[in-house]
This record gives C-alpha cells, sequence and structure tokens, in this order.
C-alpha cells in the first residue's frame, strides 16, 4: 500500500518504471482526443469543481487513463471526498502513477500523471481516509469507467508474506492483499489468527486479468511454490492458520482447483492435502503485512532465508509468466 512517504520519495528520487510506454506526437494526441480531454491531458489544465457526474459514481467497475487505456483506479478505492473532484485512496498497481513536485500557482504540490504516456491526471494529498491516507483528487475529464473481466482469488500456502512476494510477480496479476479467510469470527486480529483459535487461514486475496492468466495456471503456480502435502505447517511455520488452501468462489473454480490437484498427484511423494472451500469471507491484515517483501527485503532475516529461495524457484520454473524479465 502506497503512503505519502512512497509518493514523496517517487516525487523527489524518480519513479517506477512503467509496464509499457505510450507515446505521440502533439497532432497525433489531438487526433483522438477532444478538446477538452487535450487541455487536461496534454497541456496540464484543471476542469472546474463538481463539473463531472463521476464525483457521485461509485458503481463497481475501474478507471482507465483517457489517452492509452491503462488501467489506473479501482472503484473501490474511491471516495466522496466532497472536493468536486474524483477521489481515490490507491491506484490499482504501484507503476502506474508518476509523481513530479508542482510549485505552480504558489503553492507546493505533487502533480500525478499516467506513467505510460504522461497524461496529466491531477494531484495527490496527504489528507486522504486511513490507512494510506492518501487523496488521489483526478479530473474526470482523464478517465473513463471501463468495462472488464477481472477476476479475484484467494489462496492460502502458508506464511501470507511468502504468498504475497511470489503472486505480485506474476504477470495478469492486479492487485495483491494480505489477509485472513476461513475463520469462525468477524474481523479477526493477526494475533488472534496465529494463535489458531479462530480457524483462519493465511491468505492472499488477490485480483487479475484472466484475459492474461487463466485461473487454471493460477491454481497450478500456487499449488508449486508451496508444499501442498504437509498438513497445517509449511517449514516452521505450523498451525491451522499456515494450511494450504483454495477458496473457490463459483463451482467453476472448485473444478478446476480440484482437476489440478489431480493432474498434480504424481509430481509429489506425499498425498496433496490442499483443502479446496467455498469462499465466505476476507479479512485485510495490517497495514505492516502488505507488501511485506518489497518493503523489508533488504534487512530482514525472513525475506532472507525464507521468500528469497521460494522466489528463486518460482521465477526459475514460470519465467514465462513473470510481469518482468
Amino acid at each position: 500500500m502506497l503512503k505519502w512517504l512512497d509518493v514523496i520519495k517517487y516525487a523527489n528520487k524518480g519513479n517506477p518504471a512503467p509496464d509499457k510506454r505510450v507515446e505521440k506526437t502533439e497532432d497525433e494526441w489531438r487526433q483522438i482526443l477532444t478538446d477538452e480531454q487535450f487541455y487536461i491531458t496534454r497541456q496540464k489544465g484543471t476542469e472546474r469543481a463538481h463539473s463531472s457526474d463521476l464525483c457521485t459514481f461509485f458503481e463497481a467497475g475501474q478507471y482507465a487513463c483517457v489517452c492509452c487505456d491503462t488501467l489506473l483506479f479501482d472503484s473501490a478505492e474511491k471516495y466522496d471526498s466532497g472536493t468536486g473532484w474524483p477521489s481515490f485512496t490507491q491506484p490499482v498497481k504501484e507503476n502506474v502513477i508518476a509523481y513530479f513536485k508542482d510549485k505552480s500557482h504558489g503553492m507546493y504540490r505533487v502533480e500525478t500523471t499516467c506513467n505510460t504516456c504522461d497524461a496529466h491526471l491531477g494531484h495527490v494529498f496527504q489528507d486522504g481516509p486511513m490507512p494510506s491516507g492518501l487523496r488521489y483528487c483526478m479530473n474526470a475529464i482523464a478517465l473513463k469507467k471501463v468495462e472488464n473481466n477481472i477476476k479475484k482469488a484467494t489462496f492460502g500456502g502458508g506464511c501470507f508474506w511468502c504468498t504475497e512476494a511470489i503472486f505480485q510477480n506474476l504477470k495478469g496479476i492486479i492487485k495483491v492483499e494480505s489477509g485472513f479467510s476461513g475463520g469462525r469470527i468477524h474481523n479477526p486480529t493477526y494475533r488472534e489468527v496465529t494463535s489458531g483459535i479462530t480457524g483462519h487461514a493465511e491468505v492472499i486475496n488477490f485480483s487479475y486479468n484472466p484475459d492474461e492468466i487463466l485461473y487454471e495456471e493460477l491454481v497450478k503456480i500456487h499449488l508449486t511454490t508451496h508444499d501442498p502435502t504437509t498438513l497445517n505447517k509449511q517449514g516452521a511455520d505450523a498451525g491451522t492458520q499456515y494450511r494450504s488452501v483454495i477458496f473457490y468462489r463459483n463451482e467453476e473454480e472448485k473444478a478446476i482447483a480440484l482437476k489440478v490437484i489431480k493432474e498434480l498427484k504424481s509430481s509429489f511423494d506425499d498425498m496433496i492435502v490442499t483443502e479446496v472451500a467455498v469462499f465466505e469471507q476476507f479479512y485485510p491484515a495490517d497495514d505492516y503485512h502488505q507488501n511485506y517483501y518489497n518493503d523489508n527485503k533488504d534487512n530482514n532475516r525472513y525475506c532472507t532465508a525464507v521468500i528469497n529461495p521460494k522466489l528463486k524457484k518460482f521465477k526459475e520454473l514460470y519465467n514465462d509468466k513473470l510481469n518482468y524479465k
């Protein structure tokens, strides 16, 4: 999860590399954009406050850059800021937005642009709701609501720090969140879950694009990047909270999970004990558990001793599925 310190770091020291770049001449942009879209996105304009219905539009879906179609925001992160511009707390991926210091109009602000095509989007402020505390204040004209086929999945395979690190590196994955599923109480704490009394498993809940990666592929990757033959245990982590589990959202996903397990049986010396259970509820873990490997890989022994070997094996097995080379 991005926070204000991350925004300042990018604005001062450089932005993350985008998945791709789209570059056009000024004339080429004029040919595909309306005059108003061109003014906002290519000339850093600002639309009038409360001029768009997008401020009060909260139906499920995603928002893309009007210039290049890059997915930027999800409606799950949209909220009514009362400012008169559409507001979000997080982008769909860390590298879709670029940040730049803006000292225009006698103010110090952080400008946000599309990291794919450099379209001006708006600004980001540190007065948003927790846990991120961010308010991405966007020009509605710079965005377009898109219909898509984005789906979600929920897997558990030991400590969620490991599972999160693996799935964050897969192409087609949009967002990964660590948390808990499959238990008996509402909104458990990490301490309650690790005690084993709640019945929850440590899981990742993630969104993905099935046009880029199939559910069957995700199941196979999950089962081959942890040990699905050890009951309630992964390495030194023991307890029902560390069980191998696939939570399905419909009968098709259930059938796919069981099919992949059957196909992989011969690949293991012992019986696969992965639980296949219906998805009911996901509870996000505290913020310090999110993006754990990326935030701690340089100074954490668990990352070095446990997660690094898993990532190495994963990248060797699935080099063609990585979201970078």
